[in-house]
């Protein structure tokens, strides 16, 4: 899944590159996109090629390739090349022994006391990173942990949470939602452009995302600027 300016800017680089051969540059593209500077260009950028749209070549002033382009634009295209997004998967997908074989009554208790929700990618605790990408694999979870509604889950990367008992490498659970009380913690989209897993606060009429480490500063926003996508409510670590 790619934010609106991710997929604005793609098509951009694309059209550009069927029309004349040549990327453009980055004013043009800022300029494009109606961005305040280049460096929301660079974020971008930076986003589309990790998630395996487009190639940056060495050596090469403004050498951009555009890779694959969403399946909603090309569909069937792509499938020899799909991009999965790099993700910790530790115990819940990295390979394991074999365990010992079980009864099916054993497995069905299993299945019976677990939900599966799909592990949708990667969000920041710490500088933002673009987040909230296509479902890389499931996860069985305790329903327990879950509150009605619907749920996904997603790899913390970085640190900024750390006071509330959010570390590197876990997997948050998260419930789809689009508003929140001050204090929790969220999912939040800021600019359409970046996720970050932060404590919700209002001052006046701005948004502030609150960090739990005193190495974040608190990051105050208009109320135009910030999208909640979900609520934490579960966590899983593996050791």
């Amino acid at each position: 899944m790619l934010t609106r300016k991710q997929h604005e800017l793609l098509l951009f680089i694309h059209e550009r590159l069927k029309e004349s051969g040549i990327p453009p540059s980055f004013d043009e593209m800022k300029e494009a996109l109606d961005l305040a500077s280049k460096s929301g260009i660079h974020r971008l950028i930076t986003a589309l090629e990790e998630r395996g749209f487009i190639r940056r070549l060495p050596n090469r002033a403004r050498a951009l390739e555009v890779i694959r382009l969403p399946d909603s634009i090309a569909p069937g295209l792509n499938a020899a090349k799909k991009f999965s997004p790099s993700v910790i998967q530790g115990s819940l997908g990295r390979s394991q022994p074999e365990p010992a074989p079980r009864s099916r009554a054993a497995n069905n208790d299993d299945d019976a006391a677990s939900v599966s929700i799909p592990v949708m990618g990667r969000i920041a605790a710490g500088v933002p990173i673009d987040a909230i990408q296509h479902k890389t694999h499931s996860i069985a979870v305790p329903p327990e942990m879950l509150s009605g509604g619907d749920h996904y889950a997603l790899e913390v990367k970085g640190d900024s949470m750390i006071e509330a008992g959010i570390f590197d490498g876990d997997t948050v659970i998260i419930k789809n939602a689009s508003t929140a009380n001050p204090g929790e913690i969220v999912v939040a989209l800021v600019d359409e452009e970046e996720a970050t897993l932060k404590r919700f606060r209002r001052k006046g009429a701005s948004i502030a995302l609150e960090a739990a480490n005193p190495a974040y500063e608190t990051r105050i926003f208009g109320p135009d600027r910030v999208k909640v996508q979900g609520k934490l409510v579960g966590l899983i670590r593996r050791y």
